[in-house]
């Protein structure tokens, strides 16, 4: 397992206007990791998790760090020593919260006093693309550690070349220069097609499929959309380590539909959660887990209902997680107490790592703070029984046709099945 290596980093960055640095992608030579469309593992046991969150991030138990895993880790320490980073966050405090669920506090002071502000509206979860705003071709060129391709067939030898050459539009991915934790970086699907911030099944698999090659519990990628606290309006999932469970993955669930297929994807409902959420959990094959959740994310998109996506467990599940928290904001429902907090409940808080801006409120945190804000995150009963029931149609959907026919996404519409 590589070493974390502490310097200072309390430095600024230089991101281009123009998109120069990414613009001679295609034909150019790039570090290149090539994954294979494997199937997805065994989710690993949870007492891998340690109870020191500010230890480096850990290992799947008797087993080597994978290639990828090696190599993301080893690139963001190399921008580290660089001074890529807007500030330095191995010196931010972490703590677990005393109480069963165990939540995580951290005090980020330099994430709020450096962090890039948002351009966009919160009330729209779909909003047209503006490349005049600042998006993933205009990253500096160190910022970018390697592109993350799909090998063009299951014999090629090699999974990484330090200089090899790009698709058309590449998957990339970039260190997150304002970043929560260890490791923390983006994932740019096709980052030349500058597809605004929506989820479908085609880009989906491509984060299940990092998530399946880093094959480490502490590693997990999340999504947000607009409303539910995304600041750039180009398709990016994030990624950090962190060695200790979110609460959300401890949290106990209930069977609300199982595939009928062998090895099939099953769905449940998290209980006893502040945070009503739908859980899927993959079978055999990730790109039924992607269609399956890429369809209800489009439905949700369409129905301009804001959400955030935890992919976990090595990719083998995947968290769906509703919010009206800025809603309920731009209605004056949200206590002024839990507004003074500055806080932004986006997917790694609506999982339980709550990151605070302010040193008085991190020194008073309690489990009982964290409950009370994440309630003011969660859909009413009735309207989660409505995404539920959405949801679960279409499973239901994608389940027949999976069975007579390649699935077909057109924006949102509804499935065509042909006998």
């Amino acid at each position: 397992m590589l070493t974390l290596q502490r310097v200072p980093t309390i430095v600024s960055i230089n991101q281009t206007s123009s998109g120069d640095a990414i613009s001679s992608l295609p034909g150019a030579t790039l570090p290149v990791y090539r994954y294979a469309k494997a199937d997805t593992r065994q989710i690993i046991p949870e007492d891998v998790f340690g109870s020191n969150v500010n230890s480096p991030p850990c290992s799947p138990p008797e087993e080597k760090p994978t290639r990828l895993d090696e190599i993301i880790q080893h690139e963001w320490q190399e921008r580290e020593k660089k001074n890529l980073f807007r500030y330095n966050v191995a010196e931010c405090e972490s703590k677990l919260l005393q109480g069963p669920s165990g939540y995580i506090a951290q005090l980020n002071e330099g994430r709020h006093s450096k962090k890039r502000p948002t351009e966009f509206r919160v009330d729209e979860v779909l909003q047209p693309y503006d490349p005049k705003k600042f998006n993933f071709t205009k990253v500096d060129s160190e910022e970018i550690l390697f592109a993350f391709e799909e090998k063009s067939n299951d014999v090629d030898s090699e999974s990484y070349l330090e200089n090899g050459p790009t698709g058309e539009s590449p998957n990339i991915v970039v260190i997150n220069v304002s970043p929560i934790e260890y490791g923390h970086i983006l994932l740019v699907p096709k980052v030349k097609s500058q597809i605004p911030q929506r989820i479908d099944p085609e880009n989906l698999v491509v984060a299940l499929h990092m998530a399946v090659e880093v094959n480490n519990p502490c590693f997990r990628l999340g999504y947000n959309s607009f409303g539910a606290f995304a600041s750039i309006n180009h398709l990016h999932f994030q990624a950090y380590y962190l060695d200790a469970q979110f609460p959300i993955e401890r949290a106990e669930t209930t069977r609300i539909f199982e595939s009928e297929k062998k090895g099939g994807y099953r769905i449940s409902e998290v209980v006893k959660y502040p945070v009503r959420t739908l859980v899927y959990e993959a079978g055999d094959s990730l790109k039924e887990l992607a269609d399956v959740v890429g369809e209800a994310c489009i439905r949700l998109q369409n129905s301009n209902i804001p959400f955030n996506i935890l992919i976990s467990d090595c990719g083998t599940r995947v968290f769906l997680i509703p919010q009206c928290y800025a809603e309920k904001q731009a209605r004056g429902e949200v206590e002024q107490e839990l507004l003074d907090t500055q806080v932004n409940p986006a997917v790694w808080e609506i999982s339980g790592h709550i990151v605070l801006k302010r040193r008085k409120d991190y020194n008073i945190a309690t489990e009982e703070f964290a409950e009370k804000f994440l309630a003011e995150v969660s859909l009413s009963e009735s309207r989660f029984s409505e995404v539920k029931k959405m949801c679960k149609n279409v499973a239901e959907r994608v389940e027949v046709a999976s069975g007579l026919k390649e699935t077909a996404y057109r924006g949102g519409l509804d499935l065509e099945i042909v006998l």
